[in-house]
């Protein structure tokens, strides 16, 4: 048990080290305490700030495919090696899966070596991809495309799942096995040794008012102590985004990009149902020079369920864009729209990818841990897949940490697994990834779409060999350009039927937060919304966010408007984080167990 106020708070510090100009005049937005110190706080003064903690091997941060397939891992080397080994799995949601959404198509081969009988323990893979459809749209017509094997695009061996009851499926087996999981506990932040290693991480305090008082019912987080932490939070961590930036780990890769993936279930009329059916397009509705594409899944489920989502490349430039009303107007296509005639929407969710691949690789490991899945960024952007990868990272991770910790040698306080960057080096990952890199940097060109599909033509006929890569430029957030520059979409009005309203959407995702919590979207500075993300490109949270959290209202005296951010409408995507162009909103993590319910998303 520690008497003393966690590290974090030199973090905090250090924000608010960072050029603020808060004035009577403006609104006060956020009140959480990694802007507004609780040491700070007279309200805090008496409050027992004291932590309970609790030691482990391997603790993993993250129960998707990647940290469960590490937990799994390390557990079969252990009871191979005839070791105990304790290893221990936070996951943010309210229950393994949860927060889990993606396409998906995945590729069994990682599967195939960590679980060889997963079918016959009932694995949730029940719909073989059969038929490959890759198309480009015009506004009114469809270019069909030939799928050859070997291609990105091409599926077969492949199965569609609901990618939530596979990650369901891996906690259970990891339980079995003795891996100690625990949902509905966020870590909130990371715990250093004396020697500037990773320690572990503290779980989220509970009880905190919307003003950011302590509550009756407040209750301090529990730390968590490791010999190795393993990092898996997706896409984009909060922890992870601090990791990177302590330790310098993108110091010899370039900065990561990203996408955001907006994905609806819908249950369609059982003639129109074609289980093993993939459906790519690209095109419209997206103008040439704004990266991204749709994806139609054909599920065999109990009921004639399909899996129909969009991609929108967060590198676009016009503030206007609203990346779910692209998706919506998409289902309007000519040649989309006749499969939800008739049919019923049943789920919404929505996720940022990484994109960045090859060239956003950073280094992996650090003084007391390492990054795995998503957040290392291993997605194969023209693929579209990126849990084979997960999976496979997370099982390379366990045996570093594995052979690491066994052997005994550390530099630090913390072990650092530093094999695990050349087994990752070694294996299929790091061939697939370099073989691809080039296509999505490819269509940042004067030509756009056009100039990057001939590009990507070029580099899969020739196998990815070409012996040069191609720069992403420079990061998402400082690629918008002021609205004024820009012209303003106007997109059609939803008709409830096949095309619906944001707040309808965002309650099909069964988000939920404690609403007398301090908002977890903070801003290092609460003016910044009002006098240069409005004034200069018109507001442009208001539209990325898929959940309706950032809303510009008038302010109660009539003159112009503010910032509102719906909290409570979270789906925990963190394009707001990523998008942001003046990178004033921090994401953090709410009490434990909020967020969006998704159920096999």
């Amino acid at each position: 048990m520690t008497n003393k106020f966690s590290s974090s708070f030199k973090y905090v510090k250090a924000l608010n080290g960072v050029a603020r100009c808060y004035s009577k005049s403006v609104p006060q937005i956020t009140t959480h305490y990694t802007i507004h110190p609780r040491e700070q706080d007279p309200r805090w003064k008496d409050i027992a700030m004291e932590r309970f903690s609790d030691e482990t091997d391997i603790l993993i941060v993250g129960g998707g495919p990647a940290g469960l397939s590490a937990a799994i891992r390390a557990k079969q080397i252990a009871d191979e090696n005839g070791k105990e080994l304790k290893i221990t799995v936070v996951e943010k949601a309210s229950q393994i899966g949860g927060h889990t959404l993606s396409g998906a198509v995945i590729e069994p081969h990682a599967l195939n070596e960590l679980i060889p009988d997963w079918k016959e323990k009932g694995a949730p893979l029940n719909t073989p991809v059969k038929t490959d459809r890759f198309s480009f749209l015009t506004e009114k017509g469809r270019i069909n495309l030939p799928v050859l094997k070997g291609t990105p695009m091409y599926n077969h061996g492949n199965y569609i799942v609901r990618l939530g009851q596979v990650v369901q499926w891996l906690g259970e087996q990891a339980e079995s096995m003795g891996v100690e999981i625990y949902p509905g506990y966020a870590a909130s932040e990371i715990l250093y040794h004396e020697d500037g290693s990773v320690k572990g991480i503290a779980t989220n305090d509970v009880g905190i008012a919307k003003d950011g008082s302590p509550k009756s019912s407040f209750e301090r987080g529990m730390e968590l102590h490791a010999k190795c932490t393993i990092f898996a939070e997706g896409c984009h961590g909060h922890l992870t985004k601090q990791i990177i930036k302590k330790f310098n780990l993108r110091a010899n890769s370039e900065p990561q990009t990203y996408g955001l993936g907006i994905k609806e279930l819908w249950e369609i009329d059982p003639s129109k149902h074609i289980p093993g059916t993939v459906e790519h397009t690209f095109g419209w509705p997206l103008d040439p020079h704004t990266y991204g594409g749709s994806f139609l899944y054909h599920l065999n489920d109990s009921s004639p369920l399909i899996a129909v989502g969009f991609v929108v490349g967060l590198d676009y430039s016009n503030p206007y864009i609203s990346p779910f009303k692209e998706f919506q107007r998409f289902k309007l296509h000519p040649s989309v729209i006749s499969i939800f005639e008739g049919g019923k929407r049943v789920a919404y969710g929505a996720r940022a990818i990484n994109e960045g691949g090859f060239q956003s690789l950073p280094k992996l490991t650090f003084p007391g841990g390492c990054l795995v899945g998503c957040a290392a960024g291993f997605l194969n952007v023209p693929k579209i897949k990126g849990t084979h990868n997960a999976m496979r990272s997370g099982m390379l991770a366990a045996e570093s940490v594995f052979e690491t910790i066994e052997s005994g040698n550390k530099d630090t306080e913390g072990y650092e697994p530093k094999v695990y960057e050349e087994k990752i080096k070694n294996s299929p990952i790091w061939k697939e990834l370099k073989a691809v890199r080039n296509i999505r940097p490819s269509f940042h060109n004067k030509l756009g779409l056009y100039g990057g599909i001939a590009y990507s033509g070029f580099s899969v006929v020739i196998g990815g060999r070409e012996p040069w890569t191609f720069s992403h430029g420079s990061p998402d957030h400082s690629r918008l350009k002021p609205a004024i520059e820009c012209k303003e979409i106007v997109y059609p009005k939803p008709d409830g039927k096949v095309t619906f309203d944001l707040l309808s959407s965002v309650a099909l995702s069964g988000t939920n937060h404690e609403g007398d919590q301090p908002p977890h979207l903070t801003l290092l500075d609460d003016s910044v919304p009002t006098k240069t993300n409005l004034a200069t490109y018109a507001g442009p949270e208001s539209r990325f966010c898929p959940a309706g959290v950032y809303e510009y209202v008038p302010n109660e005296n009539g003159e112009g408007e503010r910032l509102q951010i719906n909290a409570q409408n979270c789906v925990h995507c963190k394009t707001c984080d990523i998008k942001d162009p003046t990178q004033n909103i921090n994401w953090v993590v709410p009490e434990g167990g909020g967020g969006p319910a998704y159920s096999g998303m």
